[in-house]
């Protein structure tokens, strides 16, 4: 153990002698020594790590106290009504699959957050959600919440998860013969020249655009639900999606050459049935006729 003990100096002129005093161990061994610089070295690794623990406390706090999110939070106040409309209908529907806090459930469904406003309007207004069962697709049916109720939706998800908002303006004003030429080759390889729609592998397919609005098709591309890619504004600008809706629309509402509508291939499928059944029937006449000679 380490003392502190006096020592004393005698003064040269005579007078009283001057008491020095040093730390030293009391037994005077080496070893107290190492021991008493051992102990010495603890201590200061305590104070540094909690001062350097204390720093970082006070680091977390300033960071959660100036953050940009932080400040939206406190200034947009209380959620809108709604948004309560939307947390109300989300709680109610939807955070069994989807988690509290839009972080999604494992095995059940993914996160929505950053899927925005977009993703709900499409997923909601075609009816795939709320999902009735898990299958390879989620199929397309009448919708079951109303339009006021899915804007609620779409409001709270956007107000906590953000992502992409829903597009404004006529989404058929763009180009037809440019539309034409980005659906065949972003669009055609699964959805079919025409849109008719078309099959995939693991029991997947994709979905016929024949009576989807502007809305549903723009916020698809924007979104790519299921297999399909998300087209951001850096693959397909909003006057190419514009584009491509206004092909998609117009074939739509075209009726279809020839008349039958078979595949909307017209005259060339009418021609092949017409071909194939024509030199059937002039087979079995053929041998119709050798048979009775």
């Amino acid at each position: 153990m380490s003392t502190t003990n006096p020592q004393s100096d005698a003064q040269p002129d005579g007078g009283s002698p001057r008491v020095r005093w040093s730390r030293r161990p009391a037994d005077g061994t080496p070893a107290a020594a190492a021991r008493a610089r051992r102990r010495s070295k603890h201590r200061r690794r305590v104070v540094n790590v909690a001062g350097l623990m204390a720093a970082l406390v006070l680091t977390g706090a300033l960071y959660s106290a100036l953050s940009p999110a932080y400040a939206t939070n406190e200034g947009s106040g209380s959620e809108s009504a709604a948004e309560a409309a939307g947390r109300e209908l989300y709680e109610r529907s939807c955070i069994s699959c989807h988690g509290e806090n839009l972080e999604g459930v494992p095995t059940r469904g993914p996160s929505l957050v950053g899927v925005g406003e977009a993703a709900v309007y499409f997923q909601v207004h075609t009816g795939r959600m709320p999902l009735v069962r898990q299958e390879a697709d989620a199929p397309d049916k009448p919708a079951v919440f109303s339009d006021e109720e899915i804007d609620q939706l779409m409001a709270y998800v956007q107000a906590n998860g953000g992502g992409p908002t829903l597009p404004s303006g006529d989404l058929r004003d763009g180009d037809l013969a440019q539309g034409g030429e980005l659906f065949r080759l972003n669009c055609a390889s699964c959805h079919n020249f025409v849109g008719q729609g078309g099959a995939l592998s693991s029991g997947k397919a994709a979905p016929s655009l024949e009576g989807s609005s502007a809305l549903e098709i723009y916020t698809a591309m924007l979104t790519g639900p299921e297999n399909m890619p998300v087209f951001g504004d850096n693959q397909l600008t909003p006057d190419e999606k514009r584009a491509i809706i206004n092909y998609v629309q117009t074939i739509d509402n075209q009726a279809d050459p020839g008349g039958a509508g078979v595949g909307r291939m017209g005259p060339v499928a009418e021609g092949l049935v017409i071909w194939v059944v024509g030199i059937g029937v002039l087979l079995f006449g053929i041998f119709w006729m050798g048979s009775k000679a």
